[in-house]
């Protein structure tokens, strides 16, 4: 699985990086044939709440999940875009076990 970080209007530190990382494996253990995951973190408004834009491409074999959220931290972003990616693997490989 390859991973790939993209920070908009900033630069991210290697401690948010590893934070992105170690999250965004976690993914494997619910669906095993992720082929890539795009991190993209954006600040959309400096001096403002809810400025830091998580989103989250997880390409798979057929087809591309995306989760989009926008929280005071991007830590918070992360957890947010990998609950809801788990939920949206569960359903596509549950599709995948029907067909």
């Amino acid at each position: 699985m390859e991973i790939k970080i993209q920070s908009i209007h900033f630069d991210a530190t290697e401690k948010l990086e590893a934070f992105i990382e170690k999250k965004v494996a976690k993914l494997e253990k619910t669906f095993e044939d992720i082929q890539k995951v795009e991190v993209q973190l954006k600040v959309v408004k400096p001096a403002t709440a809810l400025n830091k834009e998580t989103s989250l491409t997880v390409t798979v074999p057929g087809s591309k999940l995306f989760v989009e959220k926008t929280c005071d931290s991007f830590e918070e972003g992360v957890d947010e875009c990998v609950d809801a990616m788990k939920v949206q693997l569960s359903k596509f490989k549950e599709k995948l076990r029907n067909r």
